[in-house]
């Protein structure tokens, strides 16, 4: 079950099906997906994702699957796939609240949100070799680039799984929280965030897309940061920001566009 909280600027999505550690199946992800429109359509100015009960989420809820009749194409390719783009894309800083157990679909979308900080005991990796599987959901492309190869192959040939506290110490997210804090901690930098500017924080997040995805160069990344200060140029958080330094004030931002 997924559920969708709005308080102000602020969407929570929870996953909330703790018997099953939060697996999510085909519709989970189709309504996971109707969640982030729906957040995006109230124009909220950041979101979190968490998970109730012991885990953040232990992947894809399996339970039922018949690998005779399964359509992996269909789970994977079309609504995870779909639903992690969308993820990616939100238009506001988006931040999981990572605990328990974050394995394959839960680690894709971990991967997919912009801040991720994790429980110090949360457990991260891929277990799937049990299973006859392969890790997915982009935990290859994130593993490689953070951890390299060989690191990653021993994660995946032997199954071991990090905590939280490992995989922030090797790069994997931005910081491990004690467990029993994590909640408290997370909600708290997401309430800040979203006081903030979002057209720059979107700038932001659209700037280190393009380094992560289309690997360009120090010079291009430059070239790219140059048009979007000038287009920030245009808001009015740009323009109440400069006159908050100015007058020597505490900024009121409204994470308005130009056009607003």
């Amino acid at each position: 079950m997924i559920e969708l909280e709005i308080s102000g600027d602020v969407a929570e999505v929870v996953l909330d099906a703790p018997a099953r550690r939060n697996a999510l199946g085909g519709d989970d992800l189709v309504a996971l997906d109707a969640a982030y429109e729906r957040a995006e359509r109230a124009g909220v100015r950041a979101l979190l994702l968490r998970g109730e009960g012991k885990a953040f989420c232990a992947g894809r809820d399996i339970s039922g699957v018949d690998p005779a009749t399964d359509d992996v194409d269909d789970y994977l390719d079309v609504r995870l796939a779909g639903l992690l783009r969308r993820m990616s894309a939100f238009p506001a800083p988006t931040f999981a609240a990572v605990h328990g157990a974050c394995l394959g679909v839960g680690l894709g979308l971990a991967i997919a949100s912009d801040v991720v900080y994790v429980a110090q005991g949360a457990r991260i990796g891929s277990p799937f070799a049990a299973l006859g599987a392969t890790l997915d959901s982009g935990g290859h492309a994130l593993f490689v680039e953070r951890l390299g190869a060989h690191r990653t192959l021993d994660l995946v040939f032997t199954g071991e799984l990090m905590t939280g506290e490992d995989a922030v110490r090797q790069g994997l997210f931005s910081r491990a929280v004690p467990d029993e804090q994590l909640l408290a901690f997370t909600r708290e930098r997401v309430e800040r965030v979203a006081n903030g500017p979002t057209e720059a924080f979107n700038a932001s997040k659209r700037l280190v897309a393009q380094v992560r995805d289309e690997r360009v160069g120090l010079w291009t990344s430059i070239a790219a940061e140059n048009r979007a200060q000038a287009a920030l140029a245009a808001t009015p958080d740009y323009v109440e920001g400069f006159a908050a330094f100015r007058e020597k004030r505490s900024p009121t931002f409204r994470g308005a566009r130009a056009h607003d």
